[in-house]
């Protein structure tokens, strides 16, 4: 049985970058991926003490009659308010570290992913040793949501982004930054970072 601990590497990117494409590439590669937007929903309706804290500071209006997160309330209650996102923030971001801790013991590869949209603005960058951002022009991003959310509109969208750090500052905080754009091939780029991790992971036990 390996005693390797595995590298603990970030993957961000504004809304409709192509994080969740790259991360689909770097599992196929056999790295475990965590995707922590999806974890914090999960938790947000089955964490029991952080339902409680939810509806104290929301109210009951924030799940619905049949106990299901109510995203439509959030939606409009919290993610466009930046005071109300920064107290969720505070509810949900330590529960959702805590989660990734307790899986990232159970992990045995060179390194693991954790796939997070606000990597850099809640600081959660500085828990991790490396950091990829996936950076991609802001109309192409704009038109792939649009097109994968048609329920979203431009309004929604631009609350969304105004939210995140802009993308230039991203590429300098990270590690590595891959280019997602019409004229370059994400998978040639995945498997450099990737070679470049296994040897990073294998020099470090």
């Amino acid at each position: 049985m390996s005693n390797l601990i595995p590298l603990r590497v970030g993957v961000t990117g504004g809304i409709g970058s192509g994080k969740s494409t790259v991360c689909t590439l770097f599992s196929l590669l056999g790295i475990p991926i965590y995707t922590a937007d999806d974890q914090a929903k999960w938790l947000m309706s089955k964490n029991s003490e952080l339902r409680i804290r939810i509806i104290e500071t929301f109210g009951t209006s924030a799940y619905t009659v049949s106990g299901e997160l109510n995203r439509t309330f959030l939606a409009e209650t919290v993610f466009s308010n930046p005071a109300n996102l920064a107290k969720l923030n505070a509810l949900v971001h330590p529960t959702v570290q805590k989660d990734f801790a307790n899986w990232a013991k159970l992990q045995s590869a060179p390194y693991l992913i954790k796939e997070a949209a606000l990597l850099f603005e809640t600081g959660t960058s500085k828990e991790l040793d490396f950091t990829i951002n996936v950076s991609s022009p802001l109309k192409i991003r704009m038109a792939r949501i649009l097109l994968r959310d048609p329920q979203r509109t431009e309004e929604q969208i631009n609350q969304i982004i105004n939210q995140q750090l802009p993308d230039e500052e991203k590429n300098k905080l990270a590690s590595f930054v891959i280019k997602n754009t019409d004229n370059k091939l994400l998978l040639p780029q995945v498997l450099e970072i990737d070679h470049k991790l296994r040897a990073l992971s294998s020099s470090a036990v």
